[in-house]
C-alpha cells in the first residue's frame, strides 16, 4: 500500500465526513481520499468524480470494495456536468479550475450539488505558490455564487476555503471572508 500524502489527510480530517454522510469529491485523481473517505462512511455514500477515464479506473481498482460496498459510486465527467442534489459535502483537493478562471458554470453545479446548509471545501496542498491569493479568488468566487459563511482554512498540510451552502432567510457575508486555522 502506498502512503497517503499529507495534503490528503489533511483535506479529509478538514472535510470531516460523518457516517451518514453524501459525500461528493472532485477530481478524485487516483483514488487515495475516496478510500479515506469511504472508511468513515457506514450508511454515507460517495460520489467521485474526475474528467479522466485513467483517474476513474484508478479509483475504482484502489476502491474496489467500497464500490461493492455500495459505499463509492466512480463516474467519469466534469463539475460542470454534474447532475446530482442533497450532497451534505462536497470537495476538492488542488483542482484549479475554482482560482484560474471564473468557475461560474464549475461553482454553479456544486451549488445545485449540495443540499442547503450543505458546506463545501475547495483545498490546496501547501506546496509552492501564492495561497494568500489563492484563497482570496476562491473565497470570493464562493461568496458571489450562493455560497455563504466563507472562511479561509490553513494549516502546515493545506491551505483552502470552506463555504456553505445558502439557506432561505440567511444572509450572506459579502466581505472579507473570515480566518480559520486548522492543525
Amino acid at each position: 500500500m502506498t502512503a497517503v500524502p499529507e495534503r490528503i489527510r489533511w483535506a479529509v480530517e478538514v472535510v470531516d465526513p460523518r457516517p451518514g454522510d453524501r459525500v461528493l469529491e472532485v477530481g478524485c485523481g487516483p483514488g487515495v481520499a475516496a478510500g479515506l473517505v469511504c472508511r468513515r462512511l457506514v450508511t454515507g455514500r460517495l460520489l467521485a468524480v474526475d474528467r479522466s477515464a485513467i483517474a476513474i479506473a484508478r479509483t475504482g481498482a484502489r476502491n474496489a470494495e467500497y464500490v461493492s460496498a455500495g459505499l463509492l459510486e466512480v463516474r467519469r465527467c466534469t463539475v460542470e456536468e454534474l447532475r446530482v442534489s442533497g450532497m451534505d459535502r462536497a470537495f476538492s483537493v488542488d483542482v484549479n479550475v475554482f482560482w484560474t478562471g471564473p468557475a461560474e458554470r464549475a461553482l454553479a453545479a456544486l451549488h445545485r450539488a449540495l443540499r442547503p446548509g450543505g458546506e463545501l471545501f475547495v483545498l490546496y496542498g501547501a506546496g509552492p505558490g501564492d495561497r494568500e491569493r489563492i484563497t482570496r479568488t476562491v473565497a470570493a468566487a464562493l461568496a458571489g455564487h450562493g455560497f455563504t459563511d466563507v472562511s479561509v482554512l490553513s494549516s502546515a498540510a493545506g491551505t483552502g476555503v470552506r463555504a456553505t451552502r445558502d439557506q432561505p432567510g440567511h444572509v450572506s457575508n459579502p466581505g472579507n471572508p473570515r480566518p480559520a486555522t486548522t492543525t
